[in-house]
Order: C-alpha cells, then structure tokens, then sequence
C-alpha cells in the first residue's frame, strides 16, 4: 500500500495556465512537485530529493525530461 496518499503543499505557484506544487509526504518525508497544465490537460510529477527540491519546484520542466 502507497503511503505517500496525504501530502502537504509547500509553496505552489501559476503562470500561464501553468500550476507548479512543491508537496511533501509527513508519512515517508518524501518530497514530489506536481505540474498542471490547464490549456494542454496534461500534468505530470517529479521525485525531489530534500537538497534540490526547491531547484526542481523552480524548474520542474528540466528534471522532467531528465527523468
């Protein structure tokens, strides 16, 4: 079972149609950023380790492709 259910949201930032959340699971203390893009429909999530978490919640596009 996932335990990463419940997260808290950070920070969380808009721009053009664009949603970036910087969550963090209390459960495991993992970190994720989640992206939405309400013109496309399409969104997506990126693992964050603690020590980069702010630069992929800044830049969620560039980890994205590298992952």
């Amino acid at each position: 079972m996932d335990m990463d259910f419940f997260f808290t949201e950070l920070d969380h930032r808009s721009a053009d149609g664009i949603e970036v959340s910087l969550l963090w699971s209390r459960n495991t203390n993992r970190l994720l950023v989640a992206v939405a893009d309400s013109r496309s429909g399409e969104s997506f999530e990126v693992h964050a380790p603690a020590e980069k978490a702010l630069d992929v919640f800044r830049h969620p596009f560039a980890y994205a492709a590298a992952a």
